[in-house]
């Protein structure tokens, strides 16, 4: 005779058949998605008007014969042009930890055999084996299962792992959505975290959940940071003007005064000092500066703009399991059938009455727990040793009987007594609806303890009832519901706030940011939870609210929602997008699978460092590496203190060049020799301004920084009062350093000296300069001197630098200067003395406008 429980023992798919669809279907993994080859991305960004400015300098200086100088500036372009090749290619990374986050094994049943295989290899059909501790590698439905839980917080966020049914009747044609207790389903990426059962694979690959969200991460492109776009188009600018006055000023020069050769000379002078090859290394080594700062507060920046672009947001998205919430269950609050309640406090012993309670939820644990609700209970057990609460130590009491929660019946018991004794006492704990069927609660005591659930719950708790039961008989009921429970009474759980989170949110709303938390939770919860971190008041939109609008609809409700509750994956995108398409800069943190599409999507994405997946750190910009929300204040703090500084160094440039292109331009107005050559226009565009251009680097914050709003995202970075400023700044210069010139060059001390004078009072005037721009705030500047050290530095760089070439003969003679004698460090000293005092007069009529 036949063995029936061998025929009723699955068999899977045989190994033919699976080598058929392997072929088929492709293997269990994700594509790799577009790649770009090296040379396009290089050619790509050969492509960059910046870059090429540096290309044509170098070829100039090589024309001229100045090798030297040629060389630093391919060196710059060569720089520009690794960083962004690296940089591309670190964006592929995110699609590769995607890929391999799956098991590299599996186990499934083919032809009636237990066989390991790679994941890989998985196919469409597959009885995929699950037990606890495993993580899944493909989608499918449970066609057998004991006691099987699974944590889905990569997909919904959610804290708690869900209990899984075993499908009834025939296979559905579509999956239902990840979440919520009892689904028949599970997903690739997911855990196992209790119990055992049996799968059948219905998608493998791009096809599961998780490849769906990486094929989105794929298609998305990253945005050019705002900073970057703003410095490309006003480097357009400066070199279209550039090349214009240069051109204008050689054909002139060469026809009025005869010479093309010297005309061609003052073109490719005027040229120099006009074109702002500082611009690029100005705003990379910023944004390199930045990142070490960050990293000093734990906060790591893997693309150097996402410091300034966060200092840009204006709606900060965040999860809120383990972001907002510490990731872990602890018990709130104790409440009696009566209505009594109490909050449990460590070191504070417990009131009688809410003993029973407590130790009986305990009695309802495993001795050794994996889901986070139960830890909670030992955790409670732990704080409070006086209060005798830990009851799975009483003297000789054992574990009799494990009954399981059931799709039926969603609550579990456990049945403890002493060895040779008939009486026995079960302690259960489960759904509130279920222990108060298991209690046989009349109606008016369900309708309390159904009012007393709605309360806790409007907290943000999670609820559970306790009940217990006494059983003398020797053998035991295959099921509980057997039991004479008595209802206990309701224990709620909290995932805390963190302690960082609220002070944070403050600081944020009061920089101008709103605050947007997105959840797998339930409405009530994640309103609870909003409200305890002080998110501002606003809507809760739920996902099958979101779901049925349409993009134009949502971008226009998007503005008054603070909390979207119960959201997908996709609805996490949808809102990031949502969001830009109204006119926010947005910023959003994230720890899981789920999270990577809208990181990338997102103007900055925010990953958690230790808690969050390889594939949302590969997708942010930013890692916090401690997880701790507050770091976010930090780095938005830093990243407007950077802003603030390109604007200022930006306006230090633009200043500078006023002067030096005046100076070079001078000569074909007043027929005089060239007063700044090649030689000491190379000196003041690849040494000294950029040297100086680095005080503002280490500039401290302005007084008002984190209680602006956010900028306007569409706003110049060069705004038409800074430009005024520097305009003014730069002509007055100019207007002093010509009136020097015409001086000197009228007192008969010789045009070398002459010309060597000019250049000395050209070097003060950019010290000066950096003075005048530090601030913002009008009639500050000097008094910071003692905020910044990098500015001391720098200052006696230059000053050493300019001591060396223009009072010691051999360096002089290098740059074609004669030694100053004391009238013209005099005269060069007054003309800096003068610009001071004409700037500080002049700067509170700016002010205003400064920071718009």
């Amino acid at each position: 005779m036949s063995d029936p429980a061998a025929a009723a023992r699955p068999t899977g798919l045989s190994h033919a058949e699976a080598a058929r669809r392997l072929a088929q279907d492709g293997p269990n993994e994700l594509p790799a998605g577009r790649r770009l080859a090296l040379g396009a991305i290089v050619i790509d960004v050969l492509s960059e008007p910046m870059l090429l400015l540096l290309l044509a300098a170098g070829a100039i200086y090589l024309v001229l014969g100045e090798p030297r100088d040629a060389v630093v500036l391919m060196v710059f372009a060569g720089l520009t042009t690794l960083i962004a090749v690296v940089q591309e290619l670190r964006s592929e990374r995110a699609i590769e930890a995607l890929r391999e986050f799956a098991m590299p094994h599996a186990a499934v049943i083919r032809a009636g055999e237990r066989v390991v295989i790679p994941s890989r290899e998985v196919v469409r059909g597959d009885l995929l084996v699950v037990g606890e501790g495993a993580r899944l590698t493909a989608d499918g439905w449970l066609v057998e299962g004991q006691g099987l839980s699974i944590d889905e917080a990569l997909l919904t966020g959610e804290s708690v792992p869900v209990g899984k049914t075993v499908l009834a009747g025939p296979m559905p044609s579509s999956p239902p959505p990840p979440g919520g207790e009892g689904l028949p389903y599970a997903w690739a990426g997911t855990m196992a975290v209790r119990g055992s059962g049996l799968m059948q694979v219905a998608a493998t690959g791009a096809a599961t959940r998780i490849g769906e969200i990486g094929l989105s991460l794929a298609r998305l492109e990253n945005e050019p940071p705002r900073l970057v776009v703003q410095t490309r188009r006003l480097v357009r600018w400066f070199a279209v003007i550039g090349l214009g006055v240069s051109v204008l000023a050689g054909v002139l020069f060469a026809l009025l005064r005869g010479g093309w050769l010297d005309g061609a000379l003052v073109g490719i002078a005027l040229a120099m000092s006009m074109l702002p090859e500082e611009l690029p290394i100005v705003l990379a080594l910023f944004m390199t500066m930045g990142a070490l700062r960050m990293a000093g507060a734990r906060v790591l920046a893997r693309r150097g703009a996402a410091i300034e672009t966060l200092g840009a947001a204006s709606v900060l998205c965040t999860d809120k399991t383990g972001t907002l919430t510490q990731n872990r269950m602890e018990i709130a609050e104790l409440r009696l059938p009566g209505g009594e309640s109490l909050e449990p406090v460590a070191g504070v012993s417990f009131p009688e009455a809410f003993r029973t309670l407590a130790s009986r939820g305990i009695l309802a644990c495993p001795r050794e727990p994996s889901d986070p609700m139960e830890l909670a209970f030992h955790g409670l057990a732990k704080a409070h040793p006086a209060a005798a609460l830990d009851a799975h130590h009483q003297d000789g009491w054992a574990l009799h009987r494990h009954y399981e929660l059931r799709p039926d019946l969603l609550a579990m018991s456990q049945v403890w007594g002493s060895d040779g004794e008939a009486a026995r006492l079960i302690a259960a704990k489960g759904a509130p609806e279920a222990i108060a069927e298991l209690c046989s609660l009349p109606d008016d005591q369900r309708a309390a303890m159904e009012a007393q659930v709605a309360a806790m719950a409007e907290r943000g708790l999670r609820v559970l009832g306790v009940a217990e039961a006494l059983w003398g008989e020797a053998a035991l009921p295959e099921s509980q519901r057997h039991f004479a429970f008595a209802f206990v009474g309701l224990v709620g759980l909290a995932d805390p706030v963190r302690p960082s989170v609220p002070p944070a949110v403050d600081a944020l709303q009061q920089a101008g940011l709103r605050v947007v938390m997105i959840t797998g939770d339930y409405p009530a919860t994640a309103a609870a939870i909003a409200a305890q971190a002080g998110i501002a008041a606003g809507e809760v939109m739920t996902g099958e609210e979101l779901a049925r609008l349409d993009d134009d609809e949502l971008a226009r409700r998007v503005g008054a929602v603070a909390v979207f509750a119960r959201a997908m994956p996709e609805h996490k995108l949808r809102i990031v997008r949502a969001l830009k398409a109204a006119g926010a800069v947005v910023a959003m943190i994230g720890d899981g699978v789920n999270d990577a599409p809208s990181l990338k999507a997102a103007h900055i994405g925010v990953a958690m460092g230790q808690r969050g997946t390889d594939v949302a750190r590969e997708a942010a910009g930013i890692v916090l590496l401690d997880d701790d929300f507050g770091s976010i204040v930090a780095a938005l703090r830093l990243g407007r203190r950077i802003y603030d500084n390109v604007r200022k160094a930006i306006g230090f440039i633009i200043a500078v060049h006023v002067p030096i292109a005046g100076l070079a331009l001078l000569p074909l107005l007043t027929g005089w020799p060239l007063i700044l050559g090649p030689v000491q226009i190379a000196l003041l565009e690849l040494v000294i301004d950029p040297v100086c251009t680095l005080a503002f680097e280490a500039e401290a914050e302005e007084d008002d920084l984190m209680r602006r709003p956010p900028r306007d995202p569409d706003s110049a970075l060069v705004s038409p009062a800074l430009l005024g400023w520097a305009l003014l700044q730069g002509g007055a210069a100019l207007a002093l350093l010509t009136g020097l010139a015409v001086a000197v060059n009228l007192s008969g001390m010789g045009a070398d000296l002459a010309r060597a004078t000019t250049f000395a009072a050209l070097v003060a005037a950019l010290v000066v300069l950096i003075f005048a721009n530090r601030s913002f705030a009008a009639g500050r500047g000097a008094g910071r001197a003692g905020r910044n050290a990098a500015l001391a530095a720098i200052l006696g760089l230059v000053g050493t630098l300019c001591a060396g070439l223009f009072l010691v003969p051999p360096v002089a003679a290098l740059f074609g200067l004669p030694v100053l004698d004391a009238r013209s460090l005099g005269a060069a000293g007054l003309a800096a003395a003068l610009l001071y005092a004409v700037l500080r007069l002049a700067k509170p009529r700016f002010r205003p406008a400064f920071t718009r």
